[in-house]
Protein backbone atom coordinates (compact mmCIF):
# COMPACT_ATOMS: atom_id res chain seq x y z
CA UNK A 1 0.00 0.00 0.00
CA UNK A 2 1.87 3.22 -1.02
CA UNK A 3 1.28 6.40 0.69
CA UNK A 4 -0.35 9.23 -0.84
CA UNK A 5 1.69 12.62 -0.08
CA UNK A 6 0.20 15.97 0.02
CA UNK A 7 0.49 18.25 -2.39
CA UNK A 8 3.05 21.11 -1.61
CA UNK A 9 0.84 24.52 -1.02
CA UNK A 10 1.99 26.79 -3.47
CA UNK A 11 2.47 29.23 -1.20
CA UNK A 12 4.71 30.31 2.03
CA UNK A 13 3.40 29.94 5.46
CA UNK A 14 5.14 33.27 5.96
CA UNK A 15 3.26 34.59 2.84
CA UNK A 16 0.45 35.91 5.16
CA UNK A 17 2.79 37.90 7.25
CA UNK A 18 4.37 39.89 3.94
CA UNK A 19 1.37 42.12 4.23
CA UNK A 20 1.11 42.90 7.69
CA UNK A 21 5.03 43.19 7.82
CA UNK A 22 4.93 45.61 4.56
CA UNK A 23 1.80 47.75 5.98
CA UNK A 24 3.60 48.01 9.98
CA UNK A 25 6.76 49.18 8.16
CA UNK A 26 4.67 51.72 6.10
CA UNK A 27 2.62 53.01 8.91
CA UNK A 28 6.51 53.36 11.32
CA UNK A 29 7.98 55.22 8.66
CA UNK A 30 9.52 58.82 9.65
CA UNK A 31 7.98 60.09 6.80
CA UNK A 32 4.41 58.43 7.34
CA UNK A 33 3.53 61.08 10.15
CA UNK A 34 4.46 64.14 8.35
CA UNK A 35 3.01 62.87 5.01
CA UNK A 36 -0.18 62.59 6.88
CA UNK A 37 0.09 66.15 8.71
CA UNK A 38 0.34 67.60 5.27
CA UNK A 39 -2.45 66.13 3.53
CA UNK A 40 -4.76 66.87 6.80
CA UNK A 41 -3.28 70.12 6.79
CA UNK A 42 -4.03 70.52 2.64
CA UNK A 43 -7.72 69.04 3.45
CA UNK A 44 -8.25 71.59 6.12
CA UNK A 45 -7.22 74.48 4.35
CA UNK A 46 -9.07 73.12 1.06
CA UNK A 47 -12.39 73.61 2.88
CA UNK A 48 -11.27 77.05 4.73
CA UNK A 49 -10.95 79.38 1.69
CA UNK A 50 -11.23 78.61 -1.71
CA UNK A 51 -8.06 80.34 -3.14
CA UNK A 52 -6.22 77.57 -1.61
CA UNK A 53 -6.71 74.40 -3.87
CA UNK A 54 -5.46 76.11 -7.10
CA UNK A 55 -2.63 75.12 -9.29
CA UNK A 56 -1.46 79.12 -9.23
CA UNK A 57 -1.27 78.91 -5.17
CA UNK A 58 0.54 75.34 -4.64
CA UNK A 59 3.09 77.20 -7.13
CA UNK A 60 2.89 80.07 -5.22
CA UNK A 61 3.94 77.83 -1.72
CA UNK A 62 6.55 76.26 -3.62
CA UNK A 63 8.51 79.29 -4.69
CA UNK A 64 7.51 80.69 -1.45
CA UNK A 65 9.55 77.59 0.50
CA UNK A 66 12.31 77.16 -2.16
CA UNK A 67 14.95 79.31 -0.33
CA UNK A 68 14.03 77.98 2.96
CA UNK A 69 14.13 74.43 1.05
CA UNK A 70 17.79 74.24 -0.17
CA UNK A 71 19.11 75.61 2.97
CA UNK A 72 16.78 73.05 4.83
CA UNK A 73 18.72 70.45 3.09
CA UNK A 74 22.23 71.39 4.24
CA UNK A 75 20.53 71.52 7.44
CA UNK A 76 19.87 67.81 7.01
CA UNK A 77 23.09 66.56 6.17
CA UNK A 78 24.24 68.34 9.13
CA UNK A 79 21.85 66.91 11.30
CA UNK A 80 22.13 63.47 10.27
CA UNK A 81 25.30 63.92 11.60
CA UNK A 82 24.22 64.59 15.14
CA UNK A 83 24.92 68.28 14.55
CA UNK A 84 23.63 71.86 14.10
CA UNK A 85 24.11 74.82 12.23
CA UNK A 86 22.60 78.04 13.00
CA UNK A 87 24.63 79.75 10.98
CA UNK A 88 22.92 78.76 7.63
CA UNK A 89 20.28 81.79 6.91
CA UNK A 90 23.51 84.46 8.15
CA UNK A 91 26.24 82.58 5.36
CA UNK A 92 23.48 82.83 2.67
CA UNK A 93 22.86 86.04 3.14
CA UNK A 94 26.20 86.77 2.66
CA UNK A 95 26.73 84.87 0.06
CA UNK A 96 23.76 86.92 -1.65
CA UNK A 97 25.61 90.13 -1.38
CA UNK A 98 29.27 88.57 -2.74
CA UNK A 99 27.49 87.72 -5.59
CA UNK A 100 25.40 90.86 -6.45
CA UNK A 101 27.48 93.24 -5.33
CA UNK A 102 30.23 91.49 -7.58
CA UNK A 103 28.21 91.29 -10.73
CA UNK A 104 26.30 94.78 -10.22
CA UNK A 105 29.28 96.59 -9.69
CA UNK A 106 31.12 94.85 -12.69
CA UNK A 107 33.80 93.39 -10.61
CA UNK A 108 33.29 89.93 -12.31
CA UNK A 109 31.05 88.15 -14.83
CA UNK A 110 27.94 87.36 -13.50
CA UNK A 111 28.57 83.43 -13.59
CA UNK A 112 31.85 84.46 -11.51
CA UNK A 113 30.22 85.92 -9.04
CA UNK A 114 27.89 83.31 -8.61
CA UNK A 115 31.09 80.98 -7.98
CA UNK A 116 32.30 83.24 -6.17
CA UNK A 117 29.26 83.02 -3.59
CA UNK A 118 29.50 79.38 -4.01
CA UNK A 119 33.07 79.58 -2.83
CA UNK A 120 32.47 81.60 -0.16
CA UNK A 121 29.55 79.60 1.38
CA UNK A 122 31.42 76.36 1.26
CA UNK A 123 34.41 77.53 2.99
CA UNK A 124 32.24 78.96 6.00
CA UNK A 125 30.98 75.34 5.70
CA UNK A 126 34.63 73.97 5.53
CA UNK A 127 35.34 75.79 8.50
CA UNK A 128 32.28 75.54 10.59
CA UNK A 129 33.94 71.46 10.15
CA UNK A 130 37.06 71.90 10.83
CA UNK A 131 36.36 73.72 14.29
CA UNK A 132 33.58 71.00 15.22
CA UNK A 133 36.10 68.00 13.94
CA UNK A 134 39.96 69.45 14.56
CA UNK A 135 39.19 71.05 17.96
CA UNK A 136 37.05 69.73 18.94
CA UNK A 137 33.80 72.42 19.42
CA UNK A 138 30.27 71.82 19.75
CA UNK A 139 28.10 72.25 16.71
CA UNK A 140 25.54 74.71 18.30
CA UNK A 141 28.46 77.15 19.85
CA UNK A 142 30.56 76.97 16.27
CA UNK A 143 27.16 77.81 14.14
CA UNK A 144 26.14 80.36 16.76
CA UNK A 145 29.31 82.35 16.82
CA UNK A 146 29.53 81.83 12.41
CA UNK A 147 26.47 83.38 12.60
CA UNK A 148 27.22 86.44 14.21
CA UNK A 149 30.55 86.74 11.97
CA UNK A 150 28.48 86.30 9.06
CA UNK A 151 25.99 88.56 9.57
CA UNK A 152 28.76 91.04 10.79
CA UNK A 153 30.63 90.65 7.58
CA UNK A 154 27.30 90.99 5.66
CA UNK A 155 26.52 94.72 6.82
CA UNK A 156 30.02 95.25 6.92
CA UNK A 157 30.56 94.57 2.83
CA UNK A 158 26.95 95.83 1.85
CA UNK A 159 27.63 99.07 3.69
CA UNK A 160 23.68 98.85 4.74
CA UNK A 161 22.56 99.40 1.27
CA UNK A 162 20.24 96.71 -0.72
CA UNK A 163 22.29 96.13 -3.95
CA UNK A 164 20.03 96.47 -6.59
CA UNK A 165 20.70 96.93 -10.39
CA UNK A 166 21.27 93.67 -11.18
CA UNK A 167 22.41 91.68 -14.32
CA UNK A 168 19.18 89.61 -15.76
CA UNK A 169 21.28 86.27 -15.59
CA UNK A 170 21.42 86.66 -11.73
CA UNK A 171 17.69 86.56 -11.96
CA UNK A 172 16.95 84.33 -14.12
CA UNK A 173 16.10 81.16 -12.14
CA UNK A 174 13.01 83.68 -10.78
CA UNK A 175 11.60 83.67 -14.13
CA UNK A 176 8.09 81.35 -15.27
CA UNK A 177 6.83 79.39 -17.40
CA UNK A 178 3.52 77.86 -18.21
CA UNK A 179 2.62 74.20 -17.08
CA UNK A 180 -0.76 74.04 -18.06
CA UNK A 181 -2.67 76.94 -16.74
CA UNK A 182 0.06 77.27 -13.87
CA UNK A 183 3.23 79.29 -13.99
CA UNK A 184 6.47 77.38 -12.17
CA UNK A 185 9.40 79.11 -11.40
CA UNK A 186 12.78 77.82 -12.73
CA UNK A 187 13.50 77.72 -9.25
CA UNK A 188 11.63 75.98 -8.17
CA UNK A 189 12.57 72.89 -10.41
CA UNK A 190 16.01 73.32 -9.07
CA UNK A 191 15.09 73.20 -5.41
CA UNK A 192 13.17 69.73 -6.08
CA UNK A 193 16.33 68.55 -8.66
CA UNK A 194 18.72 69.12 -5.37
CA UNK A 195 16.27 67.45 -3.16
CA UNK A 196 15.38 64.49 -5.63
CA UNK A 197 19.70 64.55 -6.23
CA UNK A 198 20.68 64.54 -2.59
CA UNK A 199 17.82 62.12 -1.03
CA UNK A 200 19.58 59.58 -4.13
CA UNK A 201 22.93 60.34 -2.76
CA UNK A 202 21.74 59.81 0.82
CA UNK A 203 19.66 56.16 0.39
CA UNK A 204 21.79 54.49 -2.61
CA UNK A 205 25.47 55.54 -2.36
CA UNK A 206 28.48 54.39 -0.31
CA UNK A 207 28.86 58.15 1.28
CA UNK A 208 25.16 58.23 2.43
CA UNK A 209 25.41 55.10 4.79
CA UNK A 210 28.89 56.44 6.11
CA UNK A 211 26.44 59.53 6.76
CA UNK A 212 23.63 57.31 8.84
CA UNK A 213 26.39 56.07 10.31
CA UNK A 214 28.89 58.57 11.82
CA UNK A 215 25.05 60.08 13.17
CA UNK A 216 24.34 56.90 14.81
CA UNK A 217 27.70 56.08 16.72
CA UNK A 218 30.94 58.38 16.04
CA UNK A 219 33.19 55.89 17.38
CA UNK A 220 31.63 52.50 15.78
CA UNK A 221 31.75 54.41 12.54
CA UNK A 222 35.27 55.14 13.18
CA UNK A 223 36.16 51.59 14.00
CA UNK A 224 34.32 50.28 10.66
CA UNK A 225 37.04 52.07 9.12
CA UNK A 226 35.20 55.36 8.08
CA UNK A 227 37.18 58.20 8.09
CA UNK A 228 34.85 60.44 10.07
CA UNK A 229 36.73 63.67 10.73
CA UNK A 230 36.98 63.51 6.65
CA UNK A 231 33.56 62.87 6.29
CA UNK A 232 31.93 65.35 9.43
CA UNK A 233 33.96 68.20 7.32
CA UNK A 234 33.09 67.52 3.91
CA UNK A 235 29.00 67.10 5.00
CA UNK A 236 29.99 70.55 6.47
CA UNK A 237 30.99 71.74 3.57
CA UNK A 238 28.52 70.28 0.81
CA UNK A 239 25.86 72.20 3.32
CA UNK A 240 27.46 75.78 2.53
CA UNK A 241 27.56 75.04 -1.16
CA UNK A 242 23.96 74.23 -0.71
CA UNK A 243 23.54 77.39 1.17
CA UNK A 244 25.43 79.36 -1.53
CA UNK A 245 23.21 77.99 -3.97
CA UNK A 246 20.10 79.05 -1.71
CA UNK A 247 21.80 82.63 -1.86
CA UNK A 248 20.93 82.20 -5.72
CA UNK A 249 17.42 81.91 -5.56
CA UNK A 250 17.14 84.68 -2.86
CA UNK A 251 18.49 86.86 -5.72
CA UNK A 252 16.38 85.17 -8.08
CA UNK A 253 13.33 85.78 -6.10
CA UNK A 254 13.78 88.87 -4.50
CA UNK A 255 15.45 90.59 -7.32
CA UNK A 256 18.25 92.36 -5.24
CA UNK A 257 20.90 91.46 -2.77
CA UNK A 258 19.24 92.49 0.84
CA UNK A 259 21.74 92.68 3.90
CA UNK A 260 18.21 92.01 5.80
CA UNK A 261 17.64 88.75 4.39
CA UNK A 262 17.81 85.62 6.25
CA UNK A 263 17.55 86.17 9.96
CA UNK A 264 15.00 83.60 10.42
CA UNK A 265 15.78 81.11 8.41
CA UNK A 266 18.05 79.39 9.99
CA UNK A 267 15.05 78.49 12.36
CA UNK A 268 12.57 77.92 9.26
CA UNK A 269 15.14 75.39 7.95
CA UNK A 270 15.80 73.59 11.65
CA UNK A 271 11.66 73.80 12.00
CA UNK A 272 11.45 71.88 8.39
CA UNK A 273 14.14 69.31 8.82
CA UNK A 274 12.40 68.03 12.27
CA UNK A 275 9.21 68.67 10.86
CA UNK A 276 10.14 66.34 8.37
CA UNK A 277 10.50 63.62 10.78
CA UNK A 278 14.53 64.04 10.86
CA UNK A 279 15.78 63.29 14.35
CA UNK A 280 18.18 65.56 16.38
CA UNK A 281 19.88 62.98 17.52
CA UNK A 282 21.51 62.19 14.82
CA UNK A 283 21.55 59.00 12.36
CA UNK A 284 17.94 58.73 11.62
CA UNK A 285 15.75 60.34 9.05
CA UNK A 286 15.61 61.77 5.24
CA UNK A 287 15.93 64.33 2.58
CA UNK A 288 11.96 63.32 1.64
CA UNK A 289 10.75 64.20 4.82
CA UNK A 290 12.55 67.37 5.27
CA UNK A 291 10.77 68.35 1.62
CA UNK A 292 7.45 67.24 3.24
CA UNK A 293 8.46 69.57 6.34
CA UNK A 294 9.57 72.38 4.48
CA UNK A 295 5.94 71.80 2.69
CA UNK A 296 4.13 71.26 5.54
CA UNK A 297 5.21 75.18 6.79
CA UNK A 298 5.02 76.70 3.33
CA UNK A 299 1.19 75.25 3.47
CA UNK A 300 0.24 76.47 7.01
CA UNK A 301 2.03 80.23 6.68
CA UNK A 302 0.18 79.90 3.38
CA UNK A 303 -3.33 78.52 4.57
CA UNK A 304 -3.39 80.84 7.37
CA UNK A 305 -2.97 83.88 5.54
CA UNK A 306 -5.38 83.11 2.88
CA UNK A 307 -7.62 82.74 5.75
CA UNK A 308 -6.74 86.35 7.57
CA UNK A 309 -4.69 85.07 10.74
CA UNK A 310 -2.25 87.55 11.70
CA UNK A 311 1.64 86.24 11.07
CA UNK A 312 2.26 86.10 14.94
CA UNK A 313 -0.27 83.30 15.22
CA UNK A 314 1.62 81.36 12.12
CA UNK A 315 5.01 81.55 14.22
CA UNK A 316 2.76 80.48 17.34
CA UNK A 317 1.23 77.19 15.45
CA UNK A 318 4.61 76.61 14.25
CA UNK A 319 6.40 76.60 16.93
CA UNK A 320 3.72 74.13 19.03
CA UNK A 321 4.17 71.83 15.63
CA UNK A 322 7.84 71.70 16.22
CA UNK A 323 7.68 70.89 19.81
CA UNK A 324 5.24 68.59 19.04
CA UNK A 325 7.78 66.72 16.58
CA UNK A 326 10.39 66.67 18.53
CA UNK A 327 8.75 65.06 21.17
CA UNK A 328 7.54 62.33 19.08
CA UNK A 329 11.01 61.98 18.39
CA UNK A 330 11.78 61.78 21.69
CA UNK A 331 9.22 59.18 22.40
CA UNK A 332 9.80 56.96 19.60
CA UNK A 333 13.56 56.72 20.44
CA UNK A 334 12.50 55.30 24.05
CA UNK A 335 10.23 52.82 22.60
CA UNK A 336 13.02 51.72 20.38
CA UNK A 337 15.29 50.63 23.33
Amino acid sequence: MTATSTPPSKTSPYAELKAPTTARQLLTAPTTGPLVALLLACVFFSFSTDQFLTGGNFSLIVQQVMVVGTLAIGQTLIILTAGIDLSCGAVMAFGSIVIAKMAAEGSLPPLAAIALGLVVCGGFGLLNGALVQKIPLPPFIVTLGMLNVAFALTHIYSEEQTVTNLPGSLTALGQTFPLGKTDITYGSLVTIALFLLLAYALSSTGWGRHVYALGNSPEAARLNGIRTSRLTIGVYTAAGVLYGIAALLLISRTGVGDPQAGQTDNLDSITAVVLGGTSLFGGRGSVLGTFIGVLIVGVFRNGLQLMGVASIYQTLITGVLVILAVTVDQLSRKKAR
